[in-house]
Formats: structure tokens, C-alpha cells, sequence
């Protein structure tokens, strides 16, 4: 019998399109992810389901979108916050949880932004293993965040790093986690050889505030972006070397992205030659690096103009690891093994851009059609083709493809809604919430913090 393949996906915050050297950037060092290119197939249009964390993760995770799940908005809110009542409902089947139960060895290290209340974190979604952050490395303790009267910060409390459920660390030293999250994914990877097993490793970088090691930090052209970039890139290298050395890595589908585009900032990433960046529905906030390689099964040097998104991870695995995609519930994404082995066509009909709960934009192949931004109208049209920046709006020209793609949105409002006209949607899942919500962790002035604050006051 054939050995199902294991899966390493890697995971990256706020990493741009334009930032790797096999996407065109000409000031970060990426070798290990560039030759992970040429050794698999690099897809141009690999979209995810949010220009923001906790949505576009929750989306990866259960293959829907974010409003089917409950995870449009939290309380109000774009992404989840620490000690907030809210997180990835426990009754949802995470990737986690499909390949657990189909005999996957499962680890999560790295960002989870699904929730930091026990129900919600990886342990209970089909992980065996968690080491990491709940949420992002910026919502702890930083300089500049404004104090009360008697000193006490008004914004978060202090970071934790989690081993499973449990605190381990407060203000962890965050120039380390990397080398540490490493270490966590080879230890795993050695123990479980030999069965197959699932690792999502997703990486605190390029989110901020960036803190890095000083060897990165000199040998970098880019500044501490591009030092974090090229720690991403030494990370997977370090994976690869023992993948190859313990001869797994012919059996193994390894897949890198990240989970919205880079935020617009002078000293921050690239998303070129794409308009806008995270936490906009242009292309520059959605559509994002991914590289897939399993030798002999994907043809090495491939490059996939083909549509594709992060939800589709979720069916992609489970029909290559033999496991049943859930059947009492809709999954928005699709199995793209025909796509990625074989040099199949796009599974997808249509593609729509949430912010949030309001429905922005819809895609059907080369046309994507605007329909609001920042809660207004803005009826745009645009040819992703001819015109991939999004400069030149050709809706007078094209009138019948506006009302088909009309047509389209208003299919995607009756399923999932559309908050800024008052549309419920018929098939949104209720998002998970427990009563007594509280955080992980309580500022403490006489605990011996690695840092009783961050000194950098940059937050993303």
C-alpha cells in the first residue's frame, strides 16, 4: 500500500507577495524557498479568505469562509483579542481533526488567533501537540502603550508562550521563538517518522514588532523586515536538511504561504506588482505567496496561474491522505490535487472578498468586480489579466459582465450575508463562546519578566 504523504504547511504573518526572490524581490535572500519553488510549483493566484489574521487562519483551517463559520467579526472587532469570549466554535472540524482522526501524528507550532479561551485552542481542534503564541506577538506589553495613574498599562497583558494549554512563559524573549519553534517541529518530525504526520508551523514573522537575531540583523539588505524574511527562509531550510536526512522527503507534500498581505509601511514589505496591502480587499491584501512541492508528484519548475485559496487545503489534504471531508456541512474550498498534480484547471467558479462581515468584492475568472470599501459603495470593475495592479476601471466598457457578477454577489450574500446591507446569511455557523471568559495571563510587577515590556512600540 502506498504511503500517505506528510503534510508540513508553513505558515507566514503579514509576509507580501512581493517578498520572496522567487516572486520578484530583489532585497530579501530567500535560497531555501526559492528552491523549493524550482523543485515544485509556484502559484501566482493563491488567494486567502481575509486581509486579516484570525479570519484568514480560521478560514485555512476549516476550508470555509470566515462569515460561514462566525469568524466575519469578533464583538465588533477584525481579529480576536486576548481574553475575549469568542473563538473557533469547538463543534468545527479543523485540519487539525481530520487528519488526527484519519491517523495523522498532529502538531501546531506557531500563531493560533482562533481563540485563547481552553475550548478554542489547537489541543481541542485535533492537534496533538501546540508550543506557541495564542494570538499575535504585538498584543503583549510594549513601550508607548499609554498607563493608568498607578502605572499599569491599558493595553494588553503580558505575552504568553503556551507548551499545549499551559503558560510557560510570560514576555518570552521573541529573537528566540523561531530557533525554538524549529526545534519543536524536528523533535516531532523525528519522533513520528514513521507514521505519517501533519506539522503547521506558523511563523510570528514579519508581523510587528519584529525582533530578531543580530545574524539575520547584519547580513540583511532590507532592515529588520528583511532579516525576519530571511529567518523564515533559514527555518526552512533547517526543516528541509532533516526531512532529507531522515529520507522523508520524497513523502512529503510541503506547502509555504501566508496569511494576508504586507502591511503598508516604508520599512515594511513588498506586495508588488499588486495594489493595496493588509487589511484591504485588493489584490495586495489577499492574494499571497504559496509554493507546493512533493517530488515525483508535483512536476518541479511549475508555475500555476490558476486560481486557487487557502480554504482549499482543507479537501486538498484530505483526499490525499484518505480522509472523508465532513458531509454534514458546507466547505467552501476544493480539492486542487488535479490542479497541483496533473495541471488541472481552477476548481472555482467565483471568488468573493469579505472585510469583515461586508462583502467587497467578487471574482469570476479574470473580472473582479468592487463593490464597497470602508462600508460604502464603489461599484469598480477590473481586469486581474491585463490589468493584475488594479489601475484601469473598465466597468463602462463591460457592462454585462457587471450584471453577471452582480448576479454572483447576491449568490454569495444569500449564503453568507452582507453586513453592510443588512443581509443575514442562510448559511452562517455560530461562532464559539463560553461565559467566563479570561485572559492567560495577569501583569504581575514583581514577576521577573524577560521584559517587563517590549522596548519597540511598533504593533501591526
Amino acid at each position: 500500500m502506498e504511503r500517505r504523504p506528510n503534510i508540513v504547511l508553513i505558515n507566514c504573518d503579514d509576509l507580501g507577495y512581493g517578498d520572496l526572490g522567487c516572486y520578484g524581490s530583489e532585497l530579501n535572500a530567500t535560497p531555501a524557498l526559492d528552491r523549493l519553488a524550482a523543485q515544485g510549483a509556484r502559484l501566482t493566484d493563491f488567494m486567502m479568505a481575509s486581509p486579516v489574521c484570525s479570519p484568514s487562519r480560521g478560514a485555512l483551517l476549516t476550508g470555509c469562509y470566515p462569515p460561514r463559520i462566525g469568524f466575519g467579526s469578533f464583538d465588533g472587532l477584525p481579529v480576536l483579542f486576548p481574553g475575549q469570549a469568542v473563538g473557533l466554535d469547538p463543534g468545527e472540524v479543523s485540519i487539525g481533526r481530520l487528519l488526527s482522526d484519519a491517523g495523522y501524528a498532529t502538531l501546531m507550532v506557531g500563531k493560533w488567533h482562533c481563540g485563547d479561551q481552553s475550548e478554542f485552542l489547537p489541543t481541542n481542534h485535533g492537534f496533538d501537540r501546540y508550543f506557541g503564541l495564542p494570538y499575535s506577538n504585538d498584543m503583549g506589553r510594549q513601550s508607548g502603550t499609554p498607563t493608568t495613574d498607578t502605572g499599569e498599562q491599558r493595553g494588553y497583558p503580558p505575552l504568553p508562550l503556551l507548551d499545549d494549554d499551559e503558560v510557560i512563559e510570560q514576555q518570552p524573549d521573541q529573537t528566540s521563538l523561531t530557533g525554538r519553534y524549529v526545534t519543536e517541529v524536528l523533535r516531532f518530525v523525528r519522533e513520528h517518522r514513521d507514521r505519517p504526520f501533519f506539522v503547521y508551523l506558523a511563523h510570528l514573522y514579519v508581523h510587528l514588532p519584529i525582533y530578531v537575531q543580530e545574524r539575520f540583523a547584519r547580513q540583511a539588505r532590507n532592515g529588520r523586515y528583511g532579516a525576519a524574511v530571511e529567518s523564515i527562509d533559514w527555518a526552512a531550510e533547517v526543516i528541509f536538511a532533516e526531512l532529507e536526512r531522515l529520507g522523508l522527503a520524497d513523502d512529503t507534500l510541503v506547502v509555504f504561504t501566508s496569511d494576508n498581505g504586507a502591511l503598508d509601511r516604508a520599512d515594511g514589505g513588498s506586495n508588488r506588482p499588486l495594489r493595496g496591502s493588509k487589511g484591504s480587499t485588493w489584490e495586495g491584501g489577499m492574494r499571497v505567496p504559496c509554493i507546493a512541492r512533493w517530488p515525483g508528484r508535483i512536476e518541479a519548475g511549475r508555475v500555476v496561474d490558476e486560481l486557487a485559496t487557502s480554504m482549499d487545503l482543507f479537501a486538498t489534504f484530505a483526499a490525499l491522505a484518505g480522509a472523508e471531508v465532513p458531509p454534514d456541512r458546507e466547505i467552501d474550498g476544493r480539492d486542487l490535487s488535479a490542479m497541483l498534480l496533473d495541471d488541472g484547471a481552477s476548481p472555482h467558479e467565483s471568488f468573493a472578498y469579505w472585510w469583515m462581515d461586508d462583502l467587497c468584492a467578487v471574482r469570476s475568472g479574470r473580472w473582479k468586480l468592487h463593490l464597497a470599501r470602508h462600508g460604502e459603495q464603489h461599484e469598480e470593475l477590473y481586469d486581474l489579466v491585463d490589468d493584475l495592479g488594479e489601475s484601469h476601471d473598465v466597468a463602462a466598457a463591460h457592462p454585462e459582465v457587471v450584471q453577471r457578477l452582480r448576479d454572483v454577489a447576491e449568490g454569495w450574500r444569500r449564503r453568507l450575508g452582507d453586513a453592510r446591507l443588512g443581509v443575514e446569511g442562510a448559511e452562517v455557523r455560530r461562532l464559539g463562546r463560553v461565559a467566563e471568559p479570561r485572559t492567560l495571563t495577569t501583569y504581575d510587577p514583581d514577576h521577573p519578566y524577560y521584559a517587563a515590556e517590549y522596548d519597540l512600540p511598533d504593533r501591526g
